[in-house]
């Protein structure tokens, strides 16, 4: 928001805001555009039947998904379940191996 904002003479809070109104905007103004963009993220529409416009919509929409999914997952935790050893920063910067099993391991500097 703060480096769109200083693109369009905003701050980060006015781009925010900005973008809210759009939202805001569009989700009041339901077209047949948007329940068409609707069925396509249901995966009751194929995607193909969206106009450019359309599919740009959807687009952004999984855009906002995909962000909102990946800032609410723990991956070290849903690799551990599927027993993958991940490595990972601590707290102190230092390189930490996280095994399935629970157990850590700090990685030597080469």
């Amino acid at each position: 928001a703060i480096a769109e904002g200083g693109r369009q003479n905003r701050t980060g809070r006015q781009q925010l805001e900005y973008w809210a109104r759009i939202g805001r905007a569009m989700t009041a103004h339901e077209t047949a555009s948007l329940r068409r963009v609707h069925d396509a993220l249901a995966g009751t529409r194929p995607t193909g039947d969206l106009t450019d416009a359309e599919g740009r919509l959807f687009n952004a929409e999984i855009d906002a998904r995909l962000t909102d999914r990946l800032a609410d997952t723990d991956y070290p935790a849903v690799l551990a379940a599927r027993g993958v050893t991940t490595v990972v920063l601590d707290e102190q910067g230092r390189l930490v191996e996280r095994r399935p099993d629970g157990t850590t391991v700090v990685l030597e500097e080469a």
